[in-house]
């Protein structure tokens, strides 16, 4: 009976609700873009006055310690100390205020969060144009950064193949606009070819074979297992990407390949892996089994906080799908070293 009753003013009911879904996303943008420059604000005016300072890096504690203290008290959480360093390195990273105010009225905070882990200058603004111009959500923008979607159309001819797989993979995303072991693997390891397309499965396919004959032309004492071995328990089934048995250290060496941004859950995978693997597999005069996590993405928290940090057994490494500058090379293998010795502190204090 509602119904009918609504019927003669179905068409301005229909109207005033486009009215109120246009006014809210006008609202939503509005303040997004005001709440960027904000924090793009904060992050220069910090920036600017460390500059100034004397004793700059003692000065510029001092000041993020006193401004957070004040600020949230006043404002709120948003501006801890935490936070703060990263309106630091919003600014750092886009300095240009005239592709700030041409780029932000489209993206929000998380997509920006998302843009600050792309150390590549030329990749984070590519990222960004995309972003805006394709009216990427934050998750399809986290997901295309993880997967080295940039450095992926880069070196392929066929461009068109991977843009409409990721067009594939991110469509559940964009339906709702609002919401070895201590150096890189680079390009040549791989093995890449000019006709490759680039697809994630062909990427991942590419890595683990190129990873098996680098390991076994390069690394000392390694002989190849199996790849995707099958392990069968009473409960279930698993599938290890790459095992290895090294001669020299007389143990068995995992590797697990994850394509996208790496996560505890990943981790906890591995380390399953490395104690089930010593369990059925490890014979009598065996050393432990040694895992190796391979990701297109390290991260700082999980060596420091997970069960990576604990366990000498367990590594994390990341690989990169394009060949980097010597520079760029070399503070990747920085940032992959001190990644290490947060896994294994004990290992670094031995060292000094």
């Amino acid at each position: 009976m509602m119904e009918k009753h609504l019927t003669p003013y179905q068409s301005v009911i229909t109207e005033i609700k486009s009215i109120i879904s246009s006014g809210q996303e006008a609202a939503y943008s509005a303040s997004s873009k005001a709440m960027l420059l904000t924090y793009w604000n904060i992050g220069k005016r910090i920036v600017e006055q460390e500059l100034g300072g004397s004793e700059r890096a003692e000065y510029g504690r001092g000041l993020i310690s006193a401004l957070a203290e004040d600020l949230t008290k006043e404002f709120g959480k948003n501006y801890s100390k935490r936070n703060l360093h990263y309106y630091i390195k919003f600014y750092q990273c886009f300095p240009d205020e005239q592709i700030m105010n041409a780029c932000v009225h489209n993206l929000n905070w998380t997509h920006i969060r998302s843009l600050l882990r792309v150390t590549d200058e030329n990749a984070r603004y590519w990222y960004m144009k995309e972003a805006v111009d394709e009216s990427w959500s934050s998750r399809t923008l986290d997901r295309n950064i993880s997967t080295q979607y940039y450095y992926r159309l880069l070196q392929t001819p066929k461009k068109e193949a991977v843009i409409e797989e990721m067009k594939q993979k991110t469509a559940e995303f964009q339906k709702n606009q609002f919401e070895l072991i201590k150096s890189p693997m680079i390009a040549e390891f791989l093995g890449f070819k000019n006709e490759d397309t680039y697809l994630e499965g062909d990427l991942e396919s590419s890595i683990l074979s190129h990873i098996r004959d680098f390991l076994m032309e390069l690394g000392r004492g390694f002989a190849f297992v199996a790849r995707q071995q099958h392990i069968v328990t009473e409960t279930s089934d698993y599938y290890l990407d790459l095992v290895f048995y090294n001669i020299e250290l007389k143990c068995y060496v995992l590797i697990d390949l994850k394509m996208g941004k790496i996560t505890h859950q990943d981790v906890g995978q591995i380390d399953m892996y490395v104690r089930m693997y010593d369990d059925l597999k490890r014979g009598q005069g065996d050393n432990p089994t040694i895992g190796i996590l391979l990701c297109s993405e390290t991260d700082e928290d999980i060596a420091r906080y997970s069960v990576l940090h604990d366990n000498d057994r367990l590594f994390m490494s990341k690989y990169l799908t394009y060949l980097p500058t010597k520079e760029q090379l070399k503070t990747e293998i920085e940032r992959q070293k001190k990644i290490f010795y947060m896994q294994h502190p004990t290992l670094h204090e031995n060292k000094e």
